[in-house]
């Protein structure tokens, strides 16, 4: 059971870790998202999944499904900014006319690598930004990105490793936007996130970097039912552990962790008024970090030296109940 099978969706190739516990399907020639995971034990999808007949909306917004990368997340006030004496203009692409969620969507990724072994199975994917034009023309410094997902169980495991292969710093940020189904009851689901503070957002949703009191959210540290949230809010980790706990009554369930060095803001969304789904995404930087004026050990903004490598891990890890 601890391997990975080749598949096809709308003509184009998965590969799906298997193991006794999940199958984990991921589409690298489409946004290298990983669109479906499904539970064995408790026979449903854990994820939000396109079907094959949703290939326009999933083009158009990939980022409504599965698990997309955001290179880098949120919001960028007019796609603008200067960095280390480069400028950078991404696409004007949502109100006001500003940027959102960073220019990673139905890019190519290459398989480099796939094992299977006693434990589990992974495969490893990459993909280089200057292959490219449409990210060039808006991040003109080379970066090489490499994911690795590993499955042991009912774990599964994320690694990034990004490679700086341009000859100024540059600023980097990466977020999840990772669709967890509700089932249609949110009256039965518990989201537990530790964190110190919400952000404030300005008239265009933008964070400012002040920190609010959670007031009526403070639950959230401790356990908030679902039921009658909406969510689209962004939330500070602070010192508290990276990891976000969703449970169903029955003792079912998962637990989102990641880097905590870098993984220091996360966002709760709802799409509405919680029924469906419930989006946990873990983000390094802070929207719009570049323009802030605040110190990178604040907004998270990663400075990419040349040639410098970085890390960056999650792991889900889904709770199965004990049988009767």
């Amino acid at each position: 059971m601890k391997k990975v099978t080749k598949g096809q969706w709308n003509g184009y190739d998965t590969y799906t870790l298997h193991s006794r516990e999940l199958d984990v399907t991921l589409l690298p020639r489409l946004g290298n998202n990983v669109i479906r995971i499904w539970d064995h034990v408790q026979q449903r999808d854990v994820l939000r999944r396109p079907d094959e007949s949703e290939l326009d909306f999933y083009l158009q917004k990939p980022y409504h499904f599965g698990i997309p990368l955001l290179i880098p997340p949120g919001r960028i006030r007019r796609g603008q900014f200067t960095y280390a004496g480069q400028e950078y203009q991404f696409d004007r692409n949502t109100a006001n006319d500003n940027h959102i969620h960073g220019l990673h969507r139905t890019q190519a990724w290459c398989v480099s690598d796939i094992e299977e072994d006693d434990e589990g199975c992974s495969i490893t994917t990459e993909f280089i930004t200057s292959d490219d034009p449409n990210w060039v023309r808006q991040f003109p410094v080379p970066l090489k990105l490499e994911m690795t997902l590993r499955l042991q169980g009912a774990k599964l495991m994320q690694t990034f490793r990004i490679h700086h292969l341009g000859d100024r710093p540059a600023p980097f940020g990466l977020g999840l936007h990772t669709w967890f189904l509700l089932d249609g009851q949110p009256d039965k689901w518990t989201i537990t996130l530790p964190v110190s503070g919400k952000y404030k957002l300005d008239e265009e949703l933008i964070t400012t970097g002040e920190v609010e009191p959670l007031g009526e959210l403070e639950e959230l540290t401790g356990g908030l039912k679902l039921q009658g949230m909406d969510f689209d809010t962004m939330f500070r980790i602070g010192d508290n552990p990276v990891r976000a706990t969703l449970m169903h009554d029955d003792g079912y369930g998962l637990v989102y962790s990641a880097d905590p060095a870098y993984f220091k803001h996360w966002v709760l969304y709802t799409k509405g008024t919680a029924d469906q789904f419930l989006c946990i995404e873990p983000y390094t930087w802070l929207p719009d970090a570049p323009n802030s004026g605040l110190p990178n050990e604040d907004t998270g903004l990663i400075e990419l030296q040349p040639e410098q490598s970085l890390e960056l891990n999650l792991q889900l890890e889904m709770i199965h109940p004990e049988p009767n």
